[in-house]
This record gives structure tokens, sequence and C-alpha cells, in this order.
């Protein structure tokens, strides 16, 4: 374990041990359900659940992970939102919800307002691939291929706002061509979709898209990441390839909690989440899927980073030109 992660667990669970248990109240005194907006199998969803597994004997309880995939992750989210404040039911938020909250301001929840954010969990940056047998190579026969064949390729993409929707939008603004954006019914769905050969390419998370790169079924263009990916090395980045740092684009998932649920029952999650965080086996799981896990130092140093993801994303979703249509 590093040094400065193995401080933090030793400093947050002394400080859980000393208030915060009694004045959680026995908390967790039944199983957590943690909610995920991703389809089943997909690399969200597949991390939640090794982070689950975890979890569990750590805080003594079951931890159940449940998917409701629907309106990019808005429908989750209000569900989790409407959910009793006491801890037991959890979000897997991510900064696609920030984002559908800036492409449609009129969505009935609030990304910021409606919850109590516990930890980071992982960050992980989209991939560009196409199915092995495409005829373009890598990213410049790409963009010569789109330009000769202008509004008639396509790019799938979990949904309207997800990071696989803002990646492609931002592609194709820099590249200067024109596609059309596919919304498929989650981010599962990708790798299919381009193996039928109903899309063109695609810019799935890493988590989801380096099984099948690694499977051969998938061939890996560029990833959105600042550096080169450990998984995939002798993959480009898109700042490398195309010299523009809007480019760079790295998700971020996590756990948050409705509104007003109880401080001590948040510093508790999180003082346990940073316990399975710093466990081998599932950093090391992680890792292997792009997403390594990024915990964050106490609840308010997360709540700070998403407010300052929200205005991140904001910019980009303004100048990617992405519309919730």
């Amino acid at each position: 374990m590093e040094p400065r992660t193995l401080a933090l667990v030793v400093a947050l669970s002394a400080a859980v041990a000393a208030g915060g248990a009694g004045a959680a109240d026995g908390f967790p005194s039944k199983p957590i359900r943690i909610i995920v907006p991703y389809a089943a199998g997909g690399g969200p969803d597949v991390a939640t659940r090794q982070f689950g597994q975890t979890l569990a004997p750590i805080i003594g309880q079951t931890v159940v992970v449940e998917n409701k995939v629907g309106a990019a992750g808005v429908l989750a989210a209000q569900v989790v939102a409407q959910a009793p404040a006491d801890g037991y039911t959890l979000l897997l938020g991510s900064n696609s919800h920030l984002v559908q909250k800036h492409l449609s301001p009129d969505l009935k929840f609030d990304p910021i307002g409606e919850f109590a954010p516990i930890t980071n969990m992982s960050t992980s940056p989209t991939v560009l691939v196409v199915r092995a047998d495409y005829p373009a190579r890598n990213v410049a026969e790409l963009i010569a291929l789109a330009k000769a064949k202008p509004g008639k390729m396509n790019y799938g993409s979990g949904g309207i706002g997800t990071s696989a929707h803002l990646a492609g939008a931002t592609f194709e603004s820099v590249a200067g061509i024109k596609v059309v954006h596919i919304p498929l019914k989650g981010s599962v769905e990708i790798a299919g979709s381009l193996l039928r050969g109903d899309t063109d390419f695609a810019f799935p998370i890493a988590g989801t898209g380096i099984p099948q790169i690694k499977a051969g079924k998938l061939r890996a263009f560029a990833v959105s990441s600042a550096v080169r990916l450990k998984e995939l090395p002798d993959v480009p980045t898109l700042k490398e390839t195309m010299k523009n740092d809007l480019l760079v684009q790295e998700s971020w998932f996590g756990l948050w909690a409705p509104a007003q649920t109880p401080r001590d029952v948040v510093r508790a999650l999180h003082a346990a989440s940073l316990k399975a965080l710093a466990d081998p086996k599932l950093r090391a799981q992680l890792d292997a899927a792009g997403s390594p896990a990024a915990p964050s130092e106490s609840p308010e140093a997360f709540a700070a980073f998403v407010k300052s993801e929200n205005a991140k994303w904001a910019e980009i979703s303004k100048l990617s030109g992405a519309k919730a249509d």
C-alpha cells in the first residue's frame, strides 16, 4: 500500500472509531444498495461489484449492486435522490451526471444540491476504437475517411451526454469532420454495435473497451487521458495525435448519498471505502481495467472536486457542441 494511502486509512479510521460510530447509531445495521446507472457487464458495473465485494466484509454487511439504466444516468440519480437519507441507498455518481444537467437544465434533478458526496472511487479515460477489421488503421486515416464521406459515418455512445458522447462530439469538432451520433441504450452496447457494423467508431471508457481490445475484437487508435495507459502502452493519447488539450477527458466514478444524510454516516462510509480502495487485489483489478483507484481524502474534498468538475464539464459541453436532442 502506498504510504499516503495508508496514512489516510489510519487517520480516517481512527476518527470514525473515536466519535463517528456512536453518532451514526450503529451504522450500518442492514445491507447497503449501490445504484449503478450503467448496464450490467460494462466497466463501471464490474468495478462497482468488485468494490462492493471488497467493502462488504469491512462494514460487516452485504453490499447489493443494482442497475437502473435510463436517461443517461438521470433515472438512477433520481431514484437515489428520493431515497431515505440514511446511508443505505447510494449512487455511483460520475461526471456524466454533471454533464446531463448542463445539456438539459430543466431536468428534475440537481447533481450538486441533491447529493452528499462520499468519495471518488476511480478514474477512466475513453478509448477511440473501431472493429478489428475496419478499413482505417489510425486516427489520421479515420479522419480522412470521414472527410471523404461527410455526414455518412457515425459513432455510438451509451446515451446523450455520456463520456463517449462528449468525447465523440469533441473529436468531431477538433477534427473538422461531420459525423452522426448514435445514442445507444447503454455503454455495454457499444462493442456490439461496432462489431455488427452499425457504427463506425466509438469512445467507450477504458473499463469497457480494454477487455474487447485485448480479446482482439476492437482496435484502439487513441486514449483521452493526459498520458498513455499502463494497460495500452502502445496506444497514443489523442493530445499526442491531434495536439489539442480539449481532447484530454477523463471520467470519474464515486459514491454519492442523498442530501441530508447524517454527517457521521457519510464519514463512516468514507472511511470504510478508503479501506476497500486500499486493498491490493481491488486496486489490481481496477488498474487492469484502465480505471485506477482515486479515493478522496475526505467527503469535503470530494464535494469540492465535484464542484470544480462541474465548471470544467460545463465548458467541455459548450465547446463540444453536444446537445440533448
